[in-house]
């Protein structure tokens, strides 16, 4: 992928943002769904402040993508768009294109890594005209696109690193200012850095006052690296579940609007991501990507308590924006799965047996008078400490309510006369 020059940078950080992004928002009239905001009542209760979400999952391609996308689709000239369109994209972006170049009656070839979650890839090719391709590619080859656009005289989409890109992604900011006219901070995943600089340019040409923070996992340390580097560094390796975030170079233009308007940087672990899309989903009824879900696990780890307010502020209105809801039903099980044992809803134990009748039936009867649901026995007597012992081993896998819950189980065991060991 290409680098913007710096004074292409600079040029872009010269224009009207104000006028851009008003312009951006008629653009996208009709086109892109003005999400609707939501209370959260399970969030604001853990968190202790007001927390109102921004449910770019529910876009019309699941995405906050069709956006950017779309604006800068639409500001193209007739000549331009008669070349022809080119992107890159591991999904959410390249739905976005797909879905603008329809619109706008386009030609557009649109590359997907090999590794795209296949709910992606088919949503964008029921998504994609029939005057239009798409081509696979390893990672490495993903500068394909920029090279074809100089090939073939056809118009590069980027993914994050364009100005009217971004500015469509700002207007997700528009939005919020206009729905929630008390909000004090927005909380924005950071990947390449186009929605949460869109999203940034948005608030602070509109309100500075309100606070834009952004929300990366442990495993996409490039903004973190960047931000303490003063200037765009690549991550060495890039290792988390939430794909759409999961950038190795931020873009240099959003760095340069991140790096001034950005408040704040908050990092989130695997396990945080996991239990948002589980709280989401039972909670809300609303499917949650892992990257739409980074913005909803940094809410605990935010620091705004100490900020002074004025007396008739009262206290912190929290958006954060959920990204995107593209998830494919093998990883949203697994998730699940990381969830209920991350928040103490599923225990796997190991206990061995007497190798006599009635022991399995006293286990079985103790975990019923502990209201522990059992998903999954495994009565194996070759997995015993030794072959030659009057011994049996046994693997239970049980729903339960929680630690507290967990802790009740095991003690029942050991005052029973069994020793649990406990795997998950």
């Amino acid at each position: 992928m290409l680098n913007m020059e710096q004074q292409e940078v600079l040029r872009a950080l010269q224009r009207d943002h104000s006028a851009e992004l008003k312009l951006a928002a008629e653009r996208l009239s009709g086109t892109a769904r003005h999400t609707n905001i939501i209370r959260s009542d399970t969030l604001s209760a853990m968190t202790g402040y007001e927390v109102l979400l921004k449910p770019e999952n529910l876009q019309v391609t699941g995405s906050f993508k069709i956006r950017g996308a779309y604006n800068k689709i639409a500001s193209l000239s007739e000549d331009e768009l008669s070349r022809g369109i080119v992107t890159a994209s591991a999904g959410n972006h390249a739905q976005g294109v797909a879905y603008a170049a329809r619109e706008r009656g386009a030609q557009a070839t649109i590359v997907m890594p090999q590794s795209t979650p296949p709910l992606k890839v088919d949503a964008t090719k029921h998504t994609v005209p029939m005057w239009c391709c798409m081509a696979m590619s390893s990672m490495n080859r993903l500068h394909m696109p920029p090279q074809l656009s100089e090939q073939q005289n056809m118009v590069y989409v980027p993914p994050f690193d364009d100005y009217e890109v971004l500015c469509g992604q700002g207007t997700i900011g528009l939005e919020i200012l206009d729905d929630v006219p008390d909000v004090t901070d927005v909380v924005v995943p950071l990947g390449g850095g186009g929605l949460g600089a869109g999203v940034a340019l948005a608030i602070k040409m509109f309100r500075p006052a309100v606070r834009v923070i952004g929300a990366i996992p442990e495993g996409s340390p490039a903004f973190k690296d960047s931000f303490a580097a003063g200037r765009v560094v690549p991550a060495d390796h890039v290792l988390t579940s939430a794909e759409g975030v999961a950038v190795k170079r931020p873009g240099d233009l959003t760095f340069a609007i991140l790096n001034e308007f950005l408040d704040d940087l908050v990092t989130v672990s695997e396990r945080d991501i996991n239990e948002m899309i589980l709280l989401m989903l039972e909670k809300h009824k609303m499917v949650v990507e892992a990257a739409g879900a980074v913005s909803l696990a940094a809410l605990e780890h935010l620091s705004l308590r100490s900020r002074k307010f004025a007396a008739a502020q009262g206290k912190h209105v929290v958006v954060p924006i959920m990204s995107g809801g593209n998830i494919d039903t093998v990883t949203i099980g697994a998730v699940i799965q990381k969830g209920m044992i991350a928040r103490g809803r599923i225990m796997n134990f190991e206990v061995e047996l007497p190798d006599v009748p009635g022991q399995l039936v006293k286990v079985a009867t103790l975990l019923a008078e502990q209201r522990a649901n059992v998903i999954e026995l495994d009565h194996d007597q070759f997995k015993a400490s030794g072959h030659y012992t009057n011994a049996v081993s046994l693997g239970v896998t049980v729903e339960t309510n929680g630690p507290e819950h967990i802790d009740r189980i095991l003690k029942a065991l050991v005052d029973a006369g069994f020793q649990p060991k406990r795997i998950y």
